[in-house]
């Protein structure tokens, strides 16, 4: 029987869990045993008792947890307690699914091959139709869009809706989104139901049907260059194209009440497109929501994990949005955890066709080998660094 192990996560600040009770149970009836660290969904508000009435064992010991997994099943890439470094537990053969950061942090990829791990990074799954109840990173950038949103207008000085009083009429804030993917997608969307007046812009062209579907007014900029990925996702452009963003949405941010920012390169520091300039240009009191602030930010004046003021403007770089609404986000990263292992497990064998694209794309380590081109792209440059 094959032993799926949930541990606490060890990074600072993530409350998240990989499993929560309910996709526990459906672990069990599929035939897996199911070991989960005591205190492990404690973040997202899920119990030890809960975890045992769906079927799983719990275990205090982190060291026994790891070491008795066959797949483990992670949010956060595996980090370092009491001094010792997690992926260490694991033993050899065995396998891990996660956000792993393979892009960002090769050498630790590495570190996996060598230790005989296989290993699927959830931010590789590839954006297509057949692997979408798997993308976590969509799922998450979902309630990371939405999330945005409530800080905004939390932040605001003014009130999001029009309002039609005895005292004269209130006209709605002015939302700007930039980068309409999953997350400004649902920034827009929630701005919309807010009452904001919003309009979006994104590098990628063909996404101006889905932000005008959602009730926005699309931001057309004339780009000559390819800025879309094979993947679907936004490719970085030139410096010459970055200059001619900046200068045509120097006005829209001018006259926005608030900026919500969401666009990053898959592997590479967030591109910054709002300039100190334009910040100094907007109205006091107003606020930017940088959700790219885990990549640096796309804003210059963003300092990751802080709310600053810039002469009067809120600038907001929060850090891990989703595990701020933990028991949502683990939900439904824990179904797409759920629908990836029962797609590689079959009559109780992980079955690795490296054919199909789902396996071939979020597969970085297997038999001792590095085997995702990009992550060994991103290796040899910090070797040569």
């Amino acid at each position: 029987m094959i032993k799926i192990a949930v541990p606490k996560e060890s990074e600072i600040g993530e409350l998240r869990v990989a499993l929560v009770p309910d996709t526990v149970a459906r672990f069990i009836r599929l035939g897996f045993e199911v070991l989960v660290q005591s205190g492990a969904g404690l973040g997202g508000h899920f119990t030890d008792a809960e975890y045992t009435a769906a079927g799983a064992q719990v275990i205090s010991s982190p060291e026994q947890l790891w070491g008795e997994a066959d797949i483990l099943l992670k949010v956060a890439p595996p980090g370092e307690q009491h001094g010792k470094m997690e992926m260490d537990w694991l033993k050899s053969g065995a396998k891990i699914i996660s956000f792993l950061d393979p892009l960002g942090n090769p050498e630790k990829i590495q570190e996996l091959a060598q230790r005989q791990i296989t290993a699927f990074s959830m931010e590789l799954i590839p954006r297509t139709s057949r692997a979408q109840s798997m993308d976590a990173l969509s799922s998450q950038a979902n309630i990371a869009g939405y999330k945005s949103v409530l800080i905004a207008s939390a932040s605001l000085p003014r009130l999001f809706p029009m309002m039609t009083t005895a005292a004269g009429t209130i006209p709605p804030a002015k939302v700007l989104v930039i980068g309409a993917g999953v997350a400004g997608l649902q920034a827009i969307a929630t701005a919309r139901r807010l009452g904001a007046v919003v309009e979006a812009f994104d590098i990628r062209p063909t996404v101006k049907e889905e932000v005008q579907s959602v009730g926005a007014k699309f931001v057309e900029i004339p780009i000559q260059e390819n800025t879309t990925t094979t993947g679907g996702y936004a490719k970085e452009v030139t410096q010459n194209t970055q200059e001619l963003i900046r200068q045509v949405l120097t006005e829209h941010v001018k006259k926005s009440d608030v900026v919500i920012t969401t666009a990053q390169v898959q592997g590479k520091r967030a591109p910054v497109i709002v300039s100190e300039e334009m910040v100094a240009e907007m109205k006091v009191g107003s606020v930017i929501v940088d959700i790219a602030a885990d990549r640096g930010g796309n804003c210059a004046c963003t300092e990751p994990g802080k709310n600053i003021c810039y002469n009067g403007v809120h600038v907001i770089g929060p850090l891990n949005l989703p595990s701020s609404l933990p028991v949502n986000a683990s939900q439904v990263y824990a179904k797409n955890l759920l629908t990836l292992v029962k797609y590689l497990v079959k009559d109780g064998v992980m079955q690795l066709n490296f054919d199909d694209d789902i396996i071939d794309g979020a597969c970085v380590t297997h038999e001792g080998q590095l085997r995702h081109p990009k992550v060994k792209e991103a290796l040899l440059r910090l070797v040569k660094a």
